[in-house]
């Protein structure tokens, strides 16, 4: 699985990119959304997981922008306040992560999406023209 996880608080990105590293599982990491979307214009993620409050672009704009050019797209939101239902809303692969979180709600969090990700045939990344 390759994720795109965005963050700009540098030691929270460096910390939770090791955490999100592991088995079959690559990470890139960057301070902003706007980083974000170049990245993922380059070859798209397979989970995007960004912070809800980013300078500039913000983590829930983001996350609406990659779901609107595929709704099918794997995102996690964090957070150190509640989202409430709304991100939910936005589809079926959508999820949030309340700040501070444990490793293991993490590790469960990614372990979850990965079993989705199997049983649906793969990524969430566009498939032909």
């Amino acid at each position: 699985m390759r994720i795109l996880y965005v963050e700009d608080n540098p030691e929270l990105r460096e910390i939770v990119s090791m955490l999100l590293e592991g088995d079959g599982r690559t990470v890139t990491a960057c301070a902003t959304a706007e980083d974000a979307l170049a990245h993922d214009a380059q070859e798209p993620f397979d989970l995007v997981m960004s912070d809800a409050g980013l300078p500039g672009i913000s983590g829930t704009e983001l996350a609406r922008t990659l779901l609107a050019a595929n709704p099918r797209r794997w995102i996690v939101l964090c957070s150190g306040y509640e989202l409430g239902r709304y991100p939910l809303d936005w589809g079926p692969h959508v999820r949030t992560l309340l700040k501070p979180f444990e490793p293991e709600d993490l590790e469960r969090l990614l372990d979850s999406i990965d079993t989705e990700m199997r049983a649906s045939g793969g990524s969430a990344r566009p498939t032909g023209p």
